[in-house]
């Protein structure tokens, strides 16, 4: 089988194709500007003035060292073949797709150990901020002073740095959501989760008992053996097709796909209807509406029921955008009218910011384009860190029970200063926004271009998704793209989800476009 070459040049000749070829589906010169934006203003644009080395660093890392679309073997290819059948000798991992060559990976592309360079879309799974190996990012791992912070891994619960209230400061409260001065760094946001709906219980419990601290002999006793009073009969409130974790705890929050839960006992706590809307939104108006209602109306009735039932509500918790459950949106309207709920009940509001913090929908926090202030906020991924930011109602009064060894990890938090610093310095954000018009111009002519193939087109910033009829023919069309240097991911039943990097500009948008739509064309 003859297999695909495909270089930077020809990937810029097929980028003019395709902005040739989808002129007659734009509505407007405004969209023809989006979708065909030019490499020099991308760059331009994009950074904010810095220091001379600094900016030449920038530049030399937004050039992605000229990598380019380059498919040399099958994919995956012989040699990720051979070491998957090894490593699935061990463990299962039949999950891994190929195995990747990061010394050689630059940018927002990715190489693999057979030779093949993608134009990443998907960043693994939207947890590289910069995209491999930035500079800011390197120059940061070789200085002395972090190798040896990285070194003698400390317990920061304990035995901290001198410099670790400034790293804290620096990094994590400079971009805390308004409102939220309190943060616990975490290792994962699997454990971000869990501790924040910890504090959600902590917190209704302590207002139950009118601020008293001391706790009752009786409480200390009974909690040993799971029983009230010290361990209470309470429950956490989340939406159907959400998806916090796997511990016990977030599985009996989750609810999207069942493979992560089967044989597992979980909690059964209440679940409401997360909205879904008809597509395109700006036509069905009134229906998405009355589906917001419909839903906002059900978590009133789950939360009398939980009263009812002997469980009360101490918390209600959702994802600004439901990601493995299938990118599904909701609007502001919507979580306005869950954030009155909460306060209408008295009890705490928490966004599950795993996924969508860190600036990949063109504000550093997803909620905020929603208008609204959780108690507490959990994020990872882009964060390069985990952690929970939270306001001081939900600081636990008692030391050590939101605790663990390491309370995040010093070489996170090194990783996050470059990122946040290089986030306000090269106007990141910006980009972001402005490479999500490119791709949302471009997957909406798809949705015109391929009539029932392409459907239920989404997103914020670059943070985007669409549907396709089946999820054998999304996985297919994963699979060819990949083929084709472009690589995406996969979501909820049938959805192909974006999350490339806070540097993705709009050439690298318009060239991921063009090799969708050459994909898309063969079906």
């Amino acid at each position: 089988k003859k297999h695909t070459h495909v270089t930077a040049t020809a990937s810029n000749s097929m980028a003019k194709t395709l902005t040739s070829s989808l002129k007659l589906l734009r509505g407007s010169s405004h969209e023809a500007l989006l979708r065909s934006v030019s490499v020099d203003a991308t760059k331009s644009q994009a950074a904010a003035p810095a220091a001379a080395l600094r900016q030449s660093l920038a530049d030399q890392h937004q050039d992605d060292h000229d990598l380019g679309i380059n498919i040399v073997s099958p994919v995956p290819g012989p040699k990720s073949k051979a070491l998957k059948n090894e490593l699935t000798k061990m463990q299962e991992m039949s999950t891994v797709t190929f195995f990747a060559d990061y010394d050689n990976s630059m940018g927002n592309f990715l190489k693999d150990i057979d030779g093949n360079t993608y134009l990443d879309c998907f960043m693994q799974i939207a947890s590289i901020p910069l995209g491999y190996n930035h500079p800011a990012i390197l120059n940061a791992l070789r200085n002395e002073h972090n190798v040896k912070a990285m070194a003698n891994r400390p317990a920061l619960g304990w035995f901290p740095a001198e410099d670790w209230v400034d790293k804290i400061r620096n990094a994590m409260l400079s971009v805390a959501p308004e409102g939220l001065n309190q943060v616990f760094p975490m290792m994962c946001g699997t454990c971000s989760n869990e501790n924040g709906i910890k504090m959600m219980f902590m917190r209704y419990m302590h207002k139950q008992r009118h601020g008293r601290t001391d706790f009752t002999e009786e409480e200390m006793k009974s909690v040993l053996k799971h029983e009230a009073p010290g361990s209470p009969k309470l429950s956490i409130l989340a939406f159907k097709g959400a998806f916090h974790g796997r511990t016990i705890g977030l599985l009996s929050c989750s609810n999207s796909r069942p493979i992560q839960g089967v044989d597992i006992p979980s909690l059964a706590w209440p679940k409401a209807d997360f909205p879904k809307y008809k597509y395109p939104l700006e036509e069905n108006v009134a229906e998405n509406k009355a589906e917001d209602d419909r839903c906002l109306a059900m978590v009133e009735e789950l939360m009398e029921k939980a009263s009812k039932d002997g469980a009360p509500v101490a918390g209600i918790v959702s994802e600004p955008i439901q990601a493995e459950g299938g990118d599904n949106h909701a609007s502001a309207h919507f979580f306005q009218g869950v954030e009155r709920i909460a306060r209408k009940w008295d009890v705490s509001l928490m966004m599950d910011e795993v996924q969508t913090g860190g600036g990949s929908t063109g504000e550093m926090w997803c909620h905020s384009h929603f208008g609204i202030k959780p108690d507490i906020v959990s994020f990872s991924k882009k964060m390069c860190s985990g952690g929970i930011y939270h306001n001081m109602e939900h600081r636990p009064p008692h030391a050590g029970r939101i605790l663990n060894t390491w309370v995040g990890d010093p070489h996170k938090i090194i990783l996050l200063e470059q990122v946040v610093k290089t986030i306000k310095e090269d106007n990141l954000l910006e980009l972001t926004r402005r490479s999500g018009d490119v791709i949302m111009t471009g997957l909406n002519q798809f949705q015109k271009q391929f009539p029932g193939l392409v459907t239920r087109v989404r997103g914020r910033g670059t943070f985007c998704a669409m549907d396709l009829p089946s999820v054998q023919l999304r996985d297919k069309f994963l699979a060819d793209c990949r083929a084709n240097g472009v690589h995406l991911g996969g979501c909820g039943e049938s959805s192909v989800r974006f999350r490339p990097s806070l540097t993705f500009a709009p050439h690298h948008a318009n060239m991921m476009l063009d090799v969708m739509e050459r994909v898309l064309n063969k079906y």
